[in-house]
């Protein structure tokens, strides 16, 4: 009778396993938006490293990040910041 609780503990590992493993392969269903809030939340020095890679690879991408926020905030091609000219850089001096 032992040997049938041993054979019967030896096959429900292996088929345990497999189902384990086929748990934790499903895919997550989440939206866009949990998705973005997931990926901000876990940043790394990895990702961090290829960032800054990335932005001296691709300099107009800061550009595009900071037209993105300014559309975000609704200032986009809104002439709300006062520009320099000489006058001011000889006041300042």
């Amino acid at each position: 009778m032992s040997d049938w609780i041993g054979l019967t503990f030896f096959l429900l590992i292996p088929v345990g396993i497999l189902i384990g493993l086929k748990l934790l392969s499903r895919n997550r269903t989440s939206t866009e938006q949990e998705f973005e809030q997931r990926a901000s939340e876990s940043g790394s020095l990895l990702s961090a490293g290829v960032n800054a890679l990335n932005g001296m690879l691709n300099p107009g991408e800061a550009k595009g990040k900071e037209a993105i926020t300014e559309v975000k905030k609704g200032r986009y091609n809104k002439k709300q910041a006062k520009g320099r000219d000489i006058g001011d850089e000889l006041e300042e001096e």
